[in-house]
């Protein structure tokens, strides 16, 4: 591994460490001392690790690699769920070191699946662990969308920089933009859940949920917490944060014309969202608790999956189509995402156009703020699907063959790869994973980190190790 490996772990090393600090003040200030030592072991741990990854190596600079890149980023999924399961591990609770592992796992995917059946039972130190683990998965996500830009299509890059393909100076800029965006909109979220009289324990890990687009909640239930109109129609609108681009707020209050088209994307996932809200406004409105079901679209599309207990389940199967379809910038990038169905859809009716009309000329635009599809970008979208569908085939076998009915599988299968928390919206809410065997958990562990990766980058490994020819 080349130095700026090195640094890019151990950087994310000092983080996790300065969150663990956090917890062994929380601990301190709540005489929560049963679960001290957890935290100052990983404290520890990671602060001495990230030092030395980052001041005491020797490696000289070189220009890394994609495949290199490749490897960092899925060195980092395995890696830091390790550090992350030692709280699970060293509480009081006697917890594998598999299930600790999951539940790591879980949460750094900005997943949500959970071992813990009862949260009321679980400290509130390591509920705030948790949630911490979602937003540092989040954020490392995101550096590794910047990390691995040169493999993604132009319309994702658009939204990020002018830049086609990232210098040492321009990753440095966007990842301080990243930083201080990802930061304030926490802070934004949390004051304005404040607003609508959540407790700080509640609201912070709310926040800190819905930014990541994670599944892990403070509560049993969110019935509870939310229970007027106003606060059902705000967490609506506060899910969608994590369905638009991350940078939607930051090219609004910037705006240029000349970046028009940064928003070009945002503008189709609007237009795409009212359309869902009107349909099913119209025509699944019957129960009349049309607020619930806000929650649980906008919870869909952007890939978090949380939803009241007394949401119908008659819908599961859209709800199951709006999480593959996913949102922007936070959804799963293996999602299928709205403007790759959309320029797909344009690209096949233009070219069968042309070849009724072969006198005729047809022009593939991406939106209508103009530019062209790149044929190679029309391969990565075709491409796409393609691997999604092998993927969820793939799961759904696993699972199935682990004496999981299918339907449970084939369900399970879309929210792992799109990593979304199994919830009451998808019937799924009584899903025990605390006592699942080994190989299902495996399983499961292996799609949630291929779900949070470019599946592209997968095949890109295995052309570069199994085909070097």
């Amino acid at each position: 591994m080349s130095k700026f490996s090195f640094i890019y772990i151990g950087a994310f090393l000092i983080l996790l460490s300065i969150f663990s600090f956090f917890n062994i003040i929380y601990s301190y200030y709540f005489n929560i001392f049963l679960s001290l030592n957890t935290y100052s072991y990983t404290f520890i741990i990671c602060l001495i690790l990230g030092i030395f990854l980052i001041f005491f190596n020797k490696i000289k600079f070189k220009k890394i690699s994609l495949h290199e890149k490749i490897i960092t980023v899925l060195f980092g999924y395995f890696f830091f769920p390790i550090i992350i399961s030692l709280p699970y591990y060293f509480s009081i609770y006697n917890i594998s070191f598999l299930s600790c592992y999951f539940e790591a796992i879980s949460g750094f995917t900005s997943t949500g699946f959970t071992i813990f059946e009862n949260i009321k039972h679980v400290d509130q130190s390591l509920i705030l662990w948790r949630s911490t683990s979602q937003w540092i998965g989040g954020l490392y996500f995101l550096f590794s969308i910047l990390l691995l830009i040169d493999i993604f299509d132009d319309n994702l890059k658009k939204s990020l920089t002018n830049y086609l393909s990232l210098n040492s100076s321009e990753i440095f800029k966007q990842s301080i933009k990243i930083i201080f965006i990802y930061t304030s909109l926490t802070l934004v979220i949390f004051i304005i859940l404040k607003f609508i009289n959540l407790r700080t324990f509640d609201a912070f890990n709310f926040s800190l949920t819905i930014i990541s687009s994670g599944g892990f909640l403070p509560t049993n239930n969110i019935n509870i917490l939310f229970q007027t109109d106003i606060s059902k129609f705000i967490l609506s609108i506060l899910m969608l944060v994590s369905y638009f681009s991350l940078f939607l707020t930051y090219n609004l209050v910037f705006f240029k014309r000349k970046n028009l088209h940064y928003l070009s994307e945002d503008f189709y996932l609007l237009i795409y969202l009212l359309i869902i809200i009107s349909i099913i406004f119209v025509f699944f409105n019957s129960e009349k608790n049309f607020l619930n079901t806000l929650v649980s679209i906008s919870s869909s599309v952007s890939n978090l999956g949380i939803s009241f207990n007394d949401i119908s389940s008659n819908l599961s199967f859209v709800y199951l189509i709006l999480v593959i379809i996913g949102g922007s910038f936070f959804s799963t990038s293996s999602g299928l995402r709205l403007i790759k169905i959309l320029n797909l859809i344009k690209f096949s009716l233009n070219n069968l156009l042309s070849h009724t009309k072969p006198n005729q000329i047809y022009l593939n635009k991406v939106s209508l703020i103009g530019g062209n599809i790149f044929k190679t970008d029309i391969n990565k979208y075709f491409l796409t699907i393609i691997i999604f569908i092998i993927s969820l085939f793939s799961i759904t076998l696993l699972l199935t063959i682990s004496n999981i009915d299918f339907e449970s599988s084939f369900k399970l299968g879309i929210l792992t790869i799109m990593n979304t928390v199994n919830s009451h919206m998808y019937d799924l809410h009584d899903f025990d994973f605390y006592n699942l065997a080994f190989f299902s958990k495996f399983c499961l562990i292996i799609f949630m980190i291929i779900g949070r990766v470019e599946l592209l980058t997968i095949f890109i490994l295995f052309k570069k190790f199994l085909f070097k020819n």
